[in-house]
């Protein structure tokens, strides 16, 4: 008999938890502990934390990193932050102790644009630990990017890159509706737009992804983020959104080279939206456009690439890796590793 995975996950929020419960399906998995320096989730049962109907797992949640890294796991799966300096420590933590890395760390996904010393750092220090990383997800790391070159292999020529996502937050978890501004007046959201703190983070990463391997040379990568507004009270299951108030955001990314626009990635991601969906066009030769009706529900996808990325990180080349970079496949409950 094969070996189990032994797996630790980092930072147990909605998308952490979701993440944990798919993972204990897997029979060549593992989970030997969690770590998250919330108090009131350290020191109990991760099956319990995670809202598992099969809790409690015997499995504990530690404040300590570091106790947990000596447990010596094979793969940590990392999800705490969206901005990749601010997990910086964390993934050096995890890389010291010689794990290899799933994070849904949006920043990470292509950091050699914003970020190429910190990019390199992380490559260095994995590839002499003997491991990989590698930022998995949804938006960053599939629809928009990944999804997006896959559909160029049956072209002969691509030209131009233009993709839409059009998502009903209302329906997603409580910390996105905050991180998307739902709720807020036009003022506080331009206000907190304006130092960061509402945005979802990733399409310019995914620009970058998608110029590369599209062998697209950009002058400049942009973005802009904008607030809408509701015309009528909305209810999710954690804010209201009142008539005039925020529903969410509409940003755009632009991919320009010789100031022609060459790639365009689009999010809607607002209560009320209406035929939510992904539609992802080339333009060259042959055109092709295909939508995803309903779209892709990003947490539960997310919980689906993660965890379907483990078999692919173990057997990836040391250092940091991409969406781009990995054969992603479906990792089914029966697969030995």
């Amino acid at each position: 008999m094969r070996k189990r995975v032994r797996v630790l996950h980092y930072g147990v929020g909605p998308i952490g938890a979701s993440i944990a419960r798919l993972a204990r399906e897997k029979q060549a998995v593992e989970i030997i502990g969690a770590v998250d320096v919330d108090p009131a989730k350290a020191g109990r049962d991760l099956g319990e934390v995670a809202g598992a109907h099969d809790a409690p797992w015997g499995v504990p949640v530690s404040a300590s990193a570091e106790e947990m890294l000596a447990h010596s796991p094979d793969v940590v799966i990392h999800s705490t932050t969206s901005v990749l300096p601010g997990a910086m420590g964390q993934l050096y933590g995890c890389l010291e102790a010689g794990a290899c890395i799933i994070s849904t760390c949006e920043e990470l996904s292509y950091p050699f644009r914003k970020y190429p010393e910190l990019a390199s750092q992380l490559d260095e220090m994995a590839k002499e630990e003997g491991v990989a990383l590698v930022a998995a997800g949804i938006n960053p790391g599939f629809v928009l990017d990944k999804l997006v070159l896959t559909l160029s292999a049956v072209s002969q020529r691509v030209d131009r890159v233009r993709a839409t996502r059009i998502v009903d937050a209302a329906h997603r978890r409580q910390p996105l509706q905050h991180k998307i501004g739902m709720g807020l007046s036009r003022e506080e959201f331009e206000a907190r737009a304006a130092e960061g703190s509402v945005k979802h983070y990733g399409l310019p990463e995914s620009v970058a992804m998608v110029a590369d391997g599209l062998g697209f040379s950009l002058d400049e990568i942009s973005e802009i983020i904008k607030p809408v507004i509701s015309d009528k009270a909305v209810q999710s299951e954690f804010l209201q959104v009142a008539s005039g108030a925020v529903a969410g955001i509409h940003q755009v990314a632009r991919g320009m080279a010789e100031g022609e626009e060459k790639i365009r990635l689009e999010l809607k991601m607002y209560a009320g939206a209406e035929d939510p969906s992904d539609t992802i066009t080339l333009e060259g030769a042959p055109n092709i456009t295909l939508t995803i009706p309903g779209g892709t529900h990003g947490d539960t996808a997310t919980a689906a690439v993660v965890v379907n990325t483990i078999p692919w990180i173990l057997a990836a080349p040391a250092g940091l890796r991409t969406a781009r970079d990995l054969p992603l496949s479906f990792f089914s409950a029966a697969t030995s590793l």
